[in-house]
């Protein structure tokens, strides 16, 4: 290894640094800090793939922006930044794969930034390593190209992580000021109560810092400020939002949701409720060496922030979703995973770097390549099984609005009942829910509404339809039931 990183390593031995450290405005790291970002880009191109459907919530929070279609009931928990976010070509375009093309070089692009900030912080190849551990999980792929906002909390958070350090070193480092407003808004805009957690080892750490803790603070209200107002104007206030955000989300409390994010690692992207077979133990071994290796790192660190600040931050974000609420999604992590890579870099590092002879230090690194070789195998199985089955999904749902086309269920029009939310948004018609969590509308309104606008009730095979739509005519589209207003029936 005759290359720049020993001489950094040997200088930063020879001026007593440590050697998990950075010397400040190095920058002949960066090309593997690009290399990493372009090759997370190209991999979403390639594996995840352009033509896959919109899912669920992205259905939502692309109709908030989206000029073909009506916007879906916006519930309480959700944030308008990643609408936002996807506006620029949602705004004018119906393609789900310019759509994805944008959003993939979108993430790959901030995961160079977000990256670059912890330039001086950590040694080039240590923190090209963590970005690919982040990078190369297939949570992290399958959610790169979509208009969803946990990736973007992520970035958001190791973006703010970064730059606090900066600036804590330095109060006169603008550009480290800038970072931690930016990163805490950029987290506040597309969750607000998950940015909260995160920035709450930043905020002990500045309350000896006022200038430090303003901009921190700043950064939060100017995130979550338009999810603030939006509370008072359609919420019936902030405490309301919250309390109805916490309904949605099985009621905030004490609930052990380890045991559910650990079955929902063999590709499930939602596990509510969590039941069925356990995951496959080689497919979720990585799950459990995060911890240990974030440890070793921890220990070779020394109390070295570098290492042990985007642990602490980690542990705090992933607190809700472990330990507060009663459902699981692997998506819910990722913030975690983006900042547990790094002392997960640090400890693979120290494993490597610990054999003094060159015999042992050949074996250590062929060991630790030959992990990460079938690391690398095993997200790419998990991935490809659940883009498989989230294909699936999405082309029942577009066959179902191919369906309901035929039925004479075209734009203008309404639908309800079992999973309209996003087939409305394939049929190109709003969508209103009489109960569940996306409570709109009352069934009394949509009997008033089927005399004048083309309107269907779903159902799945055996169930039931609403009083209202008892007497409507019932006709198969795709893998469902749709109950037909009769105005469409004398339209047609």
């Amino acid at each position: 290894m005759a290359d720049g990183s020993n001489v950094t390593m040997t200088g930063a031995i020879r001026t007593g640094c440590p050697p998990w450290s950075a010397r400040p405005r190095r920058r002949w790291g960066e090309p593997w800090l690009a290399a990493v970002a372009g090759a997370f880009t190209l991999a979403q191109l390639v594996l995840v793939r352009p033509d896959l459907g919109l899912g669920w919530d992205e259905t939502v929070y692309v109709s908030q922006v989206s000029g073909q279609v009506p916007a879906a009931f916006f519930s309480a928990p959700r944030a308008r930044g990643v609408s936002l976010l996807a506006a620029p070509i949602a705004s004018w375009s119906d393609s789900t794969a310019l759509l994805r093309i944008y959003l993939a070089v979108l993430s790959g692009l901030a995961l160079y930034f977000a990256l670059r900030v912890w330039r001086a912080q950590v040694m080039p190849r240590v923190l090209a390593l963590a970005g690919a551990l982040f990078a190369s999980l297939w949570v992290t792929l399958f959610y790169g190209p979509q208009a969803m906002p946990n990736y973007w909390v992520a970035l958001g958070a190791l973006a703010c992580v970064g730059c606090f350090l900066r600036a804590r070193a330095d109060s006169g480092d603008r550009a480290g000021l800038c970072g931690v407003f930016a990163g805490a808004a950029l987290m506040a805009w597309m969750r607000p109560m998950d940015a909260v957690y995160v920035v709450l080892p930043l905020l002990a750490l500045a309350l000896r810092r006022p200038r430090l803790l303003v901009v921190l603070a700043a950064g939060l209200l100017a995130g979550s400020g338009e999810w603030v107002i939006e509370a008072y104007v359609s919420y019936g206030g902030l405490a309301q939002r919250l309390s109805d955000a916490s309904r949605i989300q099985g009621g905030l409390g004490l609930h052990l949701a380890v045991v559910d994010q650990w079955h929902s690692l063999g590709g499930r992207t939602l596990c509510r409720p969590c039941t069925g077979l356990a995951p496959n133990l080689v497919e979720t071994l990585w799950w459990f060496a995060l911890p240990v290796l974030a440890a070793l790192g921890a220990v070779r660190a020394r109390r070295a922030l570098p290492v042990l600040l985007p642990l602490a931050c980690a542990a705090t974000a992933a607190v809700p979703y472990l330990f507060l609420i009663g459902y699981a999604a692997p998506r819910f992590l990722l913030p975690a995973y983006a900042l547990l890579a790094l002392p997960v870099a640090h400890g693979l590092a120290h494993l490597v770097s610990t054999p003094r002879r060159r015999t042992g230090r050949t074996v250590a690194v062929g060991l630790v390549a030959s992990c990460l070789a079938a690391h690398l195998a095993v997200q790419y199985v998990v991935l490809e099984r659940t883009l498989r089955s989230s294909a699936a999904t999405r082309d029942n749902w577009f066959r179902t609005a191919s369906a309901l086309h035929t039925l004479g269920v075209r734009p203008p029009c309404l639908l309800s009942g079992y999973e309209a939310v996003p087939i409305a948004f394939y049929t190109g018609c709003g969508s209103a829910q009489t109960d569940g969590h996306d409570t709109s509308t009352t069934a009394a309104a949509l009997a008033r509404a089927a005399h004048r606008t083309p309107l269907a009730v779903l159902t799945r095979s055996g169930d039931r339809p609403p009083a209202y739509a008892r007497t409507w005519s019932m006709e198969r589209a795709g893998v469902l039931h749709a109950y037909v207003a009769p105005f469409v029936r004398q339209g047609r």
